[in-house]
């Protein structure tokens, strides 16, 4: 048994824990309680000015209304005893030794401590511990202790942003998230502060400017309230490419060389052999036939194939050329095979951080609209090629029903082609119109503004990251609905909610507004996509002459 003096020098009865926490594990969970109550008196909440490095177990204060007087007399806390006076601190400590020494001499499971008194943090059992321990061992590696107090002291000050508060910061809680308020433009004091702190830590670590949470008011200055988060390099950075993923990526760029051929030869179905055609449209046919019977068309088959592939190349490219002068390294691509528009695209990830939400946007567009101009460039020639007599011989019939997936492609072709060559059956048109088609569709998709499809970093980089959650709700209802997309968009969706559902992590900046030339070119894109993807409904399209809608 012991005594230890409060904040308020009332004397305090303690006892050791039979089996306490290891001290070096308790300062490396950093458990929020016994930090806030380490030193201090558990009834009366007063912190000593001792520092004590002392394992405590259960305590109680005996004061009786956790105060004391300036000669160290300690008052009654009921309204009867307000007046009366405690036993001097002798008395007091020789008659608490009698109690103790009593009690210590009944049966183990009676305790001297109060019942109402409840003991300094949670209690942990051997299992809780082990698994603290694993879950700190295989974590990713935290900010240094020493390093904070290096960079509070010497980076931040009143000139730039007094800091006021810490928090942790990252999807773990592996850095530090510093509030507080800031003392000039934010722009220019992220740049100094970015330049002095490699000279305080070397490139040990990297620093963010991010909104404030749960800020219950603006930035007096305008905008936002910033604070500002540290992470190490080897945490916040994305790792190398590793040779599996070099692996993967070459069998799902095969696959997808395979969907795209396959593709070209599913366009020439008025010339595929009955028996074969048969197979894959009737659900009754049960005998496959003979594969090598397709032999035949697959060179006819190319030109088409060719064309997928070149709007997944270009698509590629352009984000590409948006990312090398920004300096942000991208991954290699993982193409999404798909037999019915050839692919689903591409995932690129982001093997660097990006500076700021601006080039989150040019990177993000960059790639679809690259894809797009190639696949709107082969659709107008194809459907011009469609429409002239010398080239019939190249063209291959389509039913014309497929014209009433997309209002804004099926409209084009309507004015094009004109209303006799749309208002039947089936309608002949060059294998460009498919290439442009499937082009355009797989650019709309990856516009589509949740996840990280380029369309959800786009909106995430104009917007921030609560309007894409907003933004993302709408589309996964309208896909789950069917309004965008018609027969492809449950399959889109069930991919987007695997491979793409979750947010871009922050930028560096991730504050500053991007413009309003930007944010207008994210909504105009998001308007196309929609009627790219937006079906034409039967009235529509008989009244409009897009395609032959069969009543029953």
């Amino acid at each position: 048994m012991g005594t230890l003096t409060s904040c308020s020098f009332t004397p305090l009865n303690f006892k050791f824990r039979s089996n306490p926490l290891p001290r070096d594990f308790r300062d490396r969970i950093q458990l929020h309680e016994l930090k806030r109550l380490k030193g201090s008196c558990y009834l009366c909440r007063e912190r000593s000015k001792v520092r004590r490095y002392i394992n405590l177990g259960r305590f109680k204060c005996f004061s009786s209304n956790n105060g004391v007087g300036n000669e160290g007399e300690s008052s009654s806390n009921t309204p009867q005893d307000s007046n009366v006076k405690t036993a001097q601190p002798e008395e007091a400590e020789e008659k608490r030794n009698n109690e103790f020494n009593s009690k210590e001499s009944t049966s183990p499971s009676v305790t001297s401590r109060p019942p109402s008194v409840s003991t300094v943090g949670p209690a942990y059992n051997n299992f809780q511990v082990d698994s603290f321990k694993l879950l700190e061992l295989l974590g990713p590696e935290k900010v240094d202790p020493a390093d904070v107090k290096l960079i509070k002291d010497k980076l931040f000050g009143y000139s730039t942003f007094w800091v006021t508060k810490e928090e942790p910061f990252g999807d773990l809680g592996e850095g530090i998230l510093f509030l507080g308020n800031l003392r000039g433009n934010r722009e220019d004091v992220f740049s100094r502060l970015q330049s002095q702190l490699v000279d305080i830590t070397g490139t040990k670590y990297n620093l963010f400017m991010v909104e404030e949470p749960n800020s219950e008011s603006p930035d007096p200055r305008g905008g936002p309230r910033i604070s500002f988060g540290l992470l190490r390099k080897e945490v916040s950075e994305p790792g190398p490419t590793t040779l599996w993923q070099y692996v993967i990526a070459l069998l799902l760029f095969l696959l997808t060389i395979g969907s795209s051929v396959e593709l070209g030869i599913a366009s020439q179905i008025n010339r595929l052999p009955p028996e074969v055609v048969k197979y894959f449209t009737d659900p009754n046919a049960v005998e496959a036939p003979d594969m090598e019977l397709l032999l035949p068309y697959v060179d006819s088959a190319l030109p088409l194939a060719y064309g997928i592939l070149g709007v997944l190349l270009f698509h590629e490219v352009g984000h590409f050329l948006a990312a090398f002068p920004k300096k942000v390294k991208l991954s290699i691509p993982y193409f999404i095979p798909n037999i019915t528009l050839g692919s689903f695209g591409a995932i690129t990830q982001f093997k660097s951080i990006l500076p700021d939400r601006s080039t989150r946007v040019d990177i993000s567009l960059a790639g679809p609209f690259a894809g797009a101009v190639l696949s709107f460039s082969m659709f107008a020639v194809g459907l011009l090629l469609s429409s002239n007599p010398d080239a019939t011989g190249d063209l291959v019939q389509v039913p014309s029903i497929l014209f009433q997936g997309s209002v804004l492609l099926g409209l084009i072709s309507r004015a094009t082609l004109g209303y006799a060559a749309m208002h039947a059956a089936t309608v002949s048109i060059h294998p460009l119109v498919i290439a442009g088609w499937c082009g355009l569709t797989t650019s709309a998709f990856n516009l589509l503004p949740v996840g990280c499809l380029d369309g959800g970093r786009a909106v995430q980089g104009a917007f921030g990251k609560n309007a894409l959650i907003g933004f993302g709700l709408s589309t996964y209802t309208l896909l789950g609905l069917g309004v965008l997309g018609g027969p492809l968009s449950l399959p889109w969706g069930l991919y987007v909610l695997i491979c793409q559902r979750t947010p871009e992590k922050p930028c560096l900046n991730d504050v500053t507004e991007v413009g309003t030339w930007r944010k207008t070119l994210v909504i105009v894109s998001i308007f196309f996509v929609v009627l790219t993807l937006f079906p034409v409904w039967d009235d529509l399209a008989e009244e409009l002459g897009i395609g032959l809608v069969t009543t029953f």
